[in-house]
């Protein structure tokens, strides 16, 4: 993206390999929570729209939104669990960042605007500890890749 421009961004976090019976939901603003769009024994999903502003002064990203937390040079996505998830009797009380950063170059210039095109982040959603993942999401426990985009009817 030339600086200057904007565009839309879908990001979808596919969370698999959690702990049973903990909920996750990804923070929006200061204590919002978006509740998965799909959720499965297996897999729970979240489809987030970003957008892209100018290009930060050292070339990188600029995400910006609700679901962007942090300063611009280092933006992340909270997932939540447990009690920060909306889950009151959970004996859990997690937070993982997941790092904007990390996602590819190459993956954001293709899917920044596509219409059809999105770029999921698959998370390992157990901790060492067996609880929910937490802290800072390292990169290599996170896959980046191009998916189709989720439509909104999709969401419902």
């Amino acid at each position: 993206m030339k600086n200057g421009t904007t565009a839309e961004l879908q990001i979808i976090l596919a969370v698999t390999a959690f702990p049973s019976g903990v909920r996750f939901a990804v923070q929006h603003g200061r204590d919002g929570l978006l509740p998965p769009y799909a959720s499965t024994a297996e897999l729970v999903s979240f489809a987030i729209t970003m957008s892209l502003g100018p290009t930060l002064p050292d070339g990188s990203f600029n995400f910006r939104g609700p679901f962007a937390q942090g300063t611009p040079a280092d933006r992340f996505i909270y997932l939540n669990s447990g009690t920060y998830a909306g889950q009151p009797d959970s004996r859990w009380e997690r937070r993982a960042k997941i790092k904007l950063a990390g996602i590819p170059q190459p993956l954001v210039e293709t899917a920044a605007g596509d219409a059809n095109c999105a770029i999921e982040g698959r998370i390992h959603g157990t901790a060492r500890d067996g609880g929910p993942v937490c802290a800072t999401v390292g990169p290599q426990a996170i896959r980046w890749q191009l998916v189709k985009r989720i439509v909104p009817a999709e969401l419902r």
